[in-house]
């Protein structure tokens, strides 16, 4: 079969699926139907656009077969408001009930996460997640180890964002790393693919929203993540494949409180540059 099909009884021979084509790797015949271009094979991005574009369903991509690749249903589509209330109601989440997340509920946001857009359509990102509760404090161990190493030999950064008192409160018993969650999802890739980090982050986003729509709630790892990025004794320690980093970790439980208003934010500041 050929990289891609088109149903000359069907087709409407508009172009619409070569101009809306990443790679331009769609020609068009004299007659006007589709065909793949010189270097298709190589060139293919395998996104699915053609397939997702043509408005009469004529052509049919070998990797993406038209019969699966289900209708645009508008009427699950969001409405402006709706969307920008779903925006707004969304909160970090730092309050965690003692219950470990459902298996089912987790396999499913990270479905859900693995539509976001990665650069060059690589679908690069990878996951891990942990809910062992002796793993995650061993992890959040090292983590307090490298802010003890921060106030010891980068003094000033460490002052700055108060290190020394959240080692105390660690100190203490509270667990200032994982704010007590019962999971800590990763989001990694070959770290010598140019597009993972943006990839991660995008898909951990993603994956936050769609957490609160499975009654989830989650928070970004930010002490983690500073400390995964440059302290050695922690790298070693995630169970990730070789060649892979992490590039984006969230935290994730059921909310042990529920929120009722929404909060105000800053008016966004913007230039504009038109002609």
């Amino acid at each position: 079969m050929e990289l891609f099909q088109v149903n000359r009884k069907t087709c409407a021979r508009d172009g619409i699926c070569a101009a809306t084509c990443p790679a331009q790797i769609i020609a068009l015949t004299e007659e006007g139907y589709p065909q793949p271009a010189e270097g298709a094979e190589e060139l293919c991005i395998r996104c699915g656009h053609c397939v997702a574009v043509c408005p009469t369903a004529s052509l049919t991509h070998r990797d993406m077969p038209l019969e699966q690749c289900p209708s645009l249903d508008r009427n699950l589509l969001p409405t402006q408001e709706q969307c920008e209330h779903f925006f707004r109601a969304r909160r970090s989440i730092r309050t965690y009930k003692d219950e470990i997340p459902d298996p089912d509920r987790i396999q499913r946001i990270i479905e859900m996460a693995r539509y976001a857009p990665t650069g060059h359509n690589t679908q690069c990102v990878e996951w891990t997640v942990i809910g062992d509760r002796s793993e995650l404090n061993s992890l959040a161990e090292l983590v307090v180890d490298w802010m003890r190493w921060m106030i010891q030999n980068m003094p000033q950064m460490a002052s700055a964002v108060h290190m020394d008192k959240t080692i105390a409160r660690w100190d203490e018993g509270e667990d200032v790393i994982f704010r007590g969650a019962p999971m800590l999802i990763l989001a990694h890739a070959n770290k010598d693919l140019p597009p993972a980090p943006a990839a991660c982050t995008i898909a951990t986003a993603y994956l936050e929203l769609a957490a609160t729509t499975v009654g989830l709630g989650g928070c970004w790892a930010g002490y983690f993540m500073a400390a995964a990025g440059n302290y050695q004794p922690l790298q070693e320690e995630l169970p990730l494949p070789q060649g892979n980093k992490c590039f984006a970790a969230m935290m994730i439980g059921y909310p042990r409180y529920s929120y009722h208003r929404l909060p105000l934010r800053k008016l966004p500041s913007i230039t504009w540059r038109m002609s």
